[in-house]
């Protein structure tokens, strides 16, 4: 790491070193190199190569070296055409066959597609183990009562191990969407400057077989292609992966900021982990602050950025190719799966260390739920003869004079104040009353409804492998 200028954060900071190496120059130039290889062994079958060739340029396709091709690239202005300089420099005897009919976009529309493509299941495997952590949480808080809170306000109570379902079930749409773009994410194929493959069959006196070279290279990296391409692969592809990206960020950065809500002090329920050693603050020493949460949602913001690039490029690239996409794809595309494994491994952290304060929780339950069962209690006081209106006027008053001791610190005194209400009681037994405040009885099925989403979660396949070329 050159320390000495400006290097992306992605570059060093963020994301597993893994996808930093599989986006580094170094090896976009390998991978290139191995499709010119595979194209020349497709081609030699059909005679257009000798196997000594061949084997020649095999033994140098490891040779990279960047500062020599970014030399010629000064000079001709095109990166994959300095590679091939340096190439052919190297492998002198089989050198003057490589590239043989192609396009530039048939090479590097094929790297890029395989690094998107193996990219994108390993972000898949992060994404598996973060929901299998969700899954074991759920199921441990399944029965846990808490308060749940609309418009930031209490509401009525729920479960923690149903609220953290509900990330989950986002999470499971998110993991259907990248599932669907992995299947989709299509190469363009080697078929030349338009997309016609016709320099391909003029090497093959237009037998009509050069689908089979393609066939040959494409299968060596695990890669599709569709039956119609330009110079290039559809651009809507880009977006189509951006967007599902933006999307999982999104589901992301909503669990992160509920749980920085959660941490304040006014609620004090969750925190992220927290190391013995850890700085909070370099002013206040006390400060615990939910670094990582907040680092999930500040990534998480770059997302629908990248994804709204990618619609420009899929909007603009006008006829069958310009390059006004070429420079910005070196950044969105590489930044984006960066950005998103980085959040997915910062909610892996969360969610296993997640600190949960069930003493909190329940004091919080203590002082907000009991307003939940008023209703109930209206409902049976009518059924047993009682005036609605009145009674709705009646628990109204009792509400707002719990919540006035709920003001002042105290503990909340509705229980006991319904209990006391001459009317009330003189409809339903006290005890009754009592009972019907009781949180617990007013979460339905989210204890159900949450083990059952573990389930789904357990019952998953794995994310789908994307095969791993040696180079």
């Amino acid at each position: 790491m050159d320390y000495e200028t400006y290097a992306s954060p992605f570059s060093w900071r963020y994301g597993r070193a893994s996808l930093r190496s599989l986006f580094s120059e170094k090896m976009r130039r390998r991978l290139w190199r191995a499709v010119w290889v595979a194209l020349a062994e497709a081609q030699s079958s059909f005679g257009l190569l000798e196997k000594s060739e061949v084997e020649d340029l095999r033994a140098h396709a490891s040779e990279i070296d960047v500062e020599a091709a970014i030399e010629v690239e000064r000079e001709i202005h095109h990166d994959l055409m300095a590679e091939i300089r340096v190439f052919a420099r190297q492998a002198q005897h089989g050198g003057g066959k490589i590239h043989l009919g192609a396009t530039s976009m048939d090479v590097e529309d094929t790297v890029e597609t395989y690094r998107l493509r193996l990219a994108l299941s390993l972000i898949g495997d992060n994404l598996f183990e973060l929901l299998a952590a969700f899954a074991a949480k759920i199921r441990r808080y399944a029965d846990v009562v808490c308060m749940a809170y609309t418009h930031l306000q209490p509401a009525e109570p729920t479960t923690l191990g149903y609220r953290l379902a509900s990330y989950a079930q986002d999470l499971l749409v998110d993991d259907e969407q990248l599932r669907f773009v992995f299947a989709n994410l299509t190469t363009k194929g080697l078929r030349g400057a338009v997309g016609t493959a016709a320099s391909y069959e003029r090497l093959l006196d237009h037998s009509g077989r050069s689908a089979e070279i393609e066939a040959y290279v494409l299968e060596r990296f695990g890669l599709l292609a569709r039956e119609i391409s330009t110079q290039t692969y559809p651009r809507k592809l880009d977006y189509l992966l951006l967007s599902a990206l933006a999307g999982l960020g999104a589901s992301l950065s909503k669990f992160a900021a509920d749980v920085r809500v959660l941490a304040s002090p006014g609620f004090g329920e969750l925190g992220e982990p927290f190391g013995a050693r850890q700085v909070g603050s370099s002013a206040m020493p006390f400060k615990q602050n939910p670094i990582l949460c907040e680092r999930i949602g500040s990534l998480a913001r770059l997302l629908p950025a990248y994804a709204e690039v990618a619609w420009q490029n899929a909007a603009t690239n006008f006829l069958e190719r310009t390059l006004d996409d070429s420079a910005n794809r070196r950044i969105v595309l590489p930044e984006a799966l960066l950005c998103v494994d980085e959040i997915v491994t910062l909610a892996r952290t969360v969610v296993e260390g997640l600190r949960v304060d069930e003493r909190r929780i329940a004091a919080n339950v203590r002082t907000y739920a009991p307003f939940a069962g008023t209703q109930s209690v209206m409902l049976e006081a009518a059924r047993a003869g009682g005036d609605r209106q009145r009674l709705h006027e009646l628990l109204r008053d009792a509400s707002m004079e719990a919540w006035a001791a709920v003001g002042r610190g105290e503990d909340n005194p509705l229980s006991r104040v319904l209990s006391e209400e001459s009317e009330l009681t003189s409809l339903i037994d006290p005890a009754e009353i009592r009972r019907m405040l009781d949180p617990s009885i007013h979460v339905g099925t989210a204890p159900q409804r949450a083990r059952l989403l573990a389930d789904r979660i357990e019952s998953m396949q794995p994310f789908p492998r994307q095969i791993e070329v040696r180079v």
